[in-house]
């Protein structure tokens, strides 16, 4: 008689719904390639430890999902719904997160690497040591977080929610605050000089007390209150 087949350890190139989704799971697959979630409702679902490689969930629904550890890489999820997911230390790679929403998510030890999130929404999240590196972050809504002592590289912030966030001693490495939403932001010790400051207004010059930033940015800055600079 010929021995029972094993379960494969990876599922890849089809299309699954939360009843397939949670039969692959009960028989410990933790590996999905090329696999479509689109618009799926995956509620609650227990996925602590899968690895998801160019997968698509836009506009799925992972609401409380269990998301610990998990690990995305160039998946597709365009307007799906994380919130009061629980992500602890799930790390995100090359994704289109665009219109995200994380609302009440659990995203301590998280990071975003060369993500895109415009529009995305982060509200009332718990971040300890959330990290975002290379991400498009473009009128994504981030008010509140925390980012003090944080290395922040290559991230465009460009007309952002940053209302609220806390910047104190935060050192920049490129990227982008332009045009950016500061209201009662604290930027007390940042190091600005490498990222672009530019449509700075006269009402946020307040917020940028303390702030450490270039004598071409401090300039710039002058001239757009129509001071002549020589």
């Amino acid at each position: 008689m010929a021995p029972a087949s094993s379960p494969p350890s990876t599922v890849s190139g089809i299309a699954l719904d939360r009843d397939q989704l949670a039969r692959h799971l009960a028989q410990d697959v933790r590996r999905f390639e090329h696999c479509a979630f689109d618009d799926e409702d995956l509620s609650r679902l227990d996925l602590q430890g899968c690895t998801f490689e160019r997968c698509t969930f836009a506009g799925a629904t992972l609401f409380a999902a269990k998301l610990a550890r998990t690990v995305w890489q160039r998946c597709r999820a365009g307007g799906a719904d994380f919130e009061s997911a629980d992500a602890v230390d799930a790390r995100f790679d090359s994704c289109d997160l665009n219109n995200t929403r994380w609302r009440r998510a659990k995203l301590a030890s998280v990071s975003y690497c060369g993500c895109k999130l415009t529009g995305a929404a982060f509200e009332e999240v718990a971040h300890l040591g959330l990290l975002f590196e290379e991400c498009l972050l473009v009128g994504a809504d981030l008010r509140g977080l925390s980012f003090r002592k944080a290395l922040l590289k290559e991230n465009d912030f460009s007309d952002a929610y940053l209302a609220g966030c806390d910047f104190r001693d935060a050192t920049f490495e490129g990227g982008s605050l332009r045009n950016a939403v500061l209201k009662q932001a604290r930027f007390q010790g940042a190091d600005l000089r490498a990222t672009d400051i530019e449509g700075l207004k006269l009402s946020d010059a307040a917020v940028f007390k303390g702030a450490i930033i270039s004598h071409a940015q401090a300039a710039s800055f002058l001239r757009a209150l129509d001071f002549v600079v020589i």
